[in-house]
């Protein structure tokens, strides 16, 4: 079991959505945070929400260039001591066909969705692997699972974060570290308003479907619940899980026509 008490915790995208959520249910664990996004302003605000404003760091990032992470790590490390459990959540999404997609909008979502995540456990792992202890929490989506229209770059990113995180459990996961990955579905986020449009712009436009999801603290909620589990993955989705279990367990023509069938931004 993953407690979360007095334990440090970095979270990234931090300044809202999900991300918000994670920080104030950690911190009602009495964990001490460090929050990490591009906006500092919005980070601030999210700190001065805490129950504890003083046991909650900030450090800005930009995951699109992420130099030195083990620079970033370090610096990290330096708020309240050794990192105990990383959420990587930043992400960022699509609303483009793969026609009206170039390659410089699909290398900034596999930046910031899987690279990023990516480079950010690596820094740690050295540390974890010497105190025989360390919890990554990646927030993944449906989109790991399954396809659909105009998510090509985003359904790639999170596909390739399971392949990376099952087969990182596999080596590390009798040696003290822990991974699990969230998947969920619809959630009311900003998500669809900055996900890429045409030219790798912001979409801008809100999505219908989010804006009935889950609840950002209520997903949060699930996401540490199943960390203090310890559990491998969880899929926190209403009734878009059918999917998940279409495309899992029916033959693949059959999704496919299903899928091409439904009206996607």
């Amino acid at each position: 079991m993953t407690d979360l008490s007095n334990k440090v915790v970095w979270i990234t995208g931090a300044s809202g959505g999900i991300g918000e959520g994670l920080a104030q249910r950690a911190a009602a664990r009495g964990a001490k945070l460090i929050l990490s996004a591009r906006r500092e302003a919005e980070l601030e605000r999210v700190r001065q929400s805490l129950p504890r404003p003083q046991d909650a760091a900030l450090l800005p990032v930009d995951l699109t260039r992420l130099d030195d992470s083990q620079a970033l790590a370090a610096h990290a490390a330096g708020f309240f001591g050794p990192i105990d459990v990383l959420a990587n959540n930043a992400g960022i999404s699509q609303r483009t066909s793969a026609l009206e997609t170039g390659m410089p909008a699909y290398r900034q979502i596999m930046e910031v969705d899987f690279f990023a995540p990516v480079a950010l456990t690596q820094a740690l792992l050295p540390g974890w692997l010497q105190r025989g202890s360390g919890h990554v929490a990646v927030v993944s989506s449906v989109f790991g699972h399954i396809a659909m229209a105009r998510r090509t770059g985003y359904a790639a990113a999170k596909h390739a974060l399971h392949g990376w995180y099952d087969s990182a459990r596999i080596e590390l996961g009798d040696k003290g570290i822990r991974f699990t990955l969230a998947c969920p579905g619809f959630v009311n986020t900003n998500v669809s308003v900055n996900a890429l449009g045409p030219g790798g712009q912001p979409w801008g436009k809100d999505d219908v479907h989010l804006q009935g999801g889950m609840d950002p603290s209520v997903c949060a909620e699930k996401i540490w619940q199943a960390v203090e589990r310890d559990q491998y993955e969880v899929l926190i989705a209403g009734k878009e899980r059918i999917a998940v279990y279409f495309k899992r367990f029916l033959p693949l023509r059959w999704y496919t026509a299903f899928a091409r069938k439904l009206k996607v931004n």
